[in-house]
């Protein structure tokens, strides 16, 4: 379970450096001669307008209202709260934006993607500008009479007592933070990953709002953290396969290019797919590709797996010889040979207290209550006669084909 968790972290490497590499730069910014130092203060403002512009060409809503939302908090913070007589629990704004921000985040992650100018992607920036029309009036009537609640401190301990953020709102972001973080483990998306840093990002520009380079610094961290999050989803786009989430025959071809003097490439075709799928139909036709390729991305050896095409897929061992990599895909044949995929019926109960009773082991299909695939392997490597990876990936295709041919289920070289 550990090592499944440890899989799921690198989706918060790009965000995590960012706020780091903030962390370090901070101190520089007073060094800078004036002129820069003026370019620093507007860099929250250059870097939304890149990442609106991107949100927008590759229709990603999510992250364009969050840009809206980190802007309209810097621009505030210069001219609305951060006053010589700047009393945290006692300004409107900034108790709005602390209490707002996280909560309106967590909305934006659990929301599916459906565009920036779509009739959906119109319908969440109407909410926002109602949203901010509301608070604007409830606080302007009634916000000395919040104050008790929204400004109240739980808890005495003097690190929470010195920051600026009042505890309610501390409160409403740790919840905020640890649903958006779960969201952003389970789907292993850049998007969600960067609002968890953007959130992150936001509450350290709140609690130095009263430094200048510190909240400028974070809010600019913030916003580049959402644009870096775009093009990385993009990027995902192209070079990711959908359905299985490995990469896509594009990123093979371009793995291609920077491989080293030796290394194998292993083709790996699923037995009689198509009777699979005629059998049992495509969704669980798409359920085993996508176990196929779960086992493949644990190939060892270091070996990195991609989806070619169809039922097809591609193992790339750098730096790595024929017989050092054999083992490790007699292994994984093995492993997919023995899985054995539990089938539903059309008419089965989806839910466990509906089904409790009328389910057993071959409940709903017969014969076809468990399911389970072979894989059959062909594997080369370069050398004098293969100069090329794409002689390399011809050699690896004719040896799959002949492990089809002497009967399947087996890996031939």
């Amino acid at each position: 379970m550990f090592a499944h968790f440890t899989q799921k972290i690198p989706i918060f490497f790009v965000p995590t450096a960012i706020l780091i590499a903030t962390w370090f730069l901070i101190p520089h910014i007073p060094d800078l001669s004036p002129g820069r130092q003026d370019l620093v203060m507007l860099a929250p403002y250059f870097v939304t307008a890149m990442g609106l512009f991107l949100s927008v060409h590759f229709h990603r809503g999510r992250p364009f209202m969050a840009l809206l939302m980190l802007v309209l908090f810097y621009w505030s913070s210069q001219t609305l709260i951060a006053t010589e007589q700047f009393e945290p629990a006692l300004n409107p704004f900034f108790q709005a934006f602390v209490l707002l921000i996280p909560l309106n985040t967590v909305l934006f992650t659990i929301m599916r993607e459906r565009g920036v100018f779509s009739a959906v992607g119109r319908m969440r920036l109407v909410f926002l500008v109602v949203q901010a029309f509301g608070v604007f009036w409830l606080f302007s009537q009634h916000f000395f009479d919040l104050v008790p609640y929204i400004a109240r401190s739980y808890l005495q301990w003097p690190l929470l007592n010195n920051l600026l953020v009042p505890q309610p709102a501390l409160m409403a972001g740790a919840l905020s933070f640890a649903i958006v973080a779960a969201l952003a483990l389970r789907r292993q998306t850049p998007i969600d990953s960067g609002m968890l840093g953007a959130l992150t990002a936001f509450f350290m520009a709140c609690n130095w709002i009263t430094t200048r380079n510190m909240y400028v610094a974070y809010t600019t961290a913030g916003t580049l953290i959402l644009t870096m999050s775009v093009l990385r989803d993009s990027y995902n786009m192209a070079f990711r396969d959908d359905l299985t989430g490995m990469p896509s025959r594009r990123s093979l071809n371009e793995s291609l290019h920077g491989l080293g003097r030796y290394y194998t490439v292993a083709m790996l075709d699923v037995d009689h797919f198509k009777q699979f799928n005629d059998t049992y139909g495509h969704d669980v036709g798409d359920q085993v590709l996508k176990m196929v390729a779960r086992k493949m991305m644990d190939v060892g050896g270091g070996g990195k797996a991609y989806r070619y095409g169809g039922e097809e897929f591609t193992i790339i061992f750098s730096r790595c010889r024929v017989d050092e990599a054999l083992p490790h895909l007699e292994a994984l044949r093995e492993t997919i040979a023995e899985y054995r995929m539990a089938l539903r019926s059309e008419d089965r109960p989806k839910s466990q207290k509906q089904g409790k009773g009328a389910r057993g082991s071959r409940a709903g299909r017969g014969e076809g209550a468990y399911a389970s695939v072979t894989v059959s392997i062909g594997v080369a490597e370069s050398g004098e006669d293969l100069n090329s990876a794409a002689e390399v990936m011809k050699a690896a295709d004719k040896a799959l084909y002949k492990a089809k041919s002497r009967g399947r289920n087996q890996t031939s070289r």
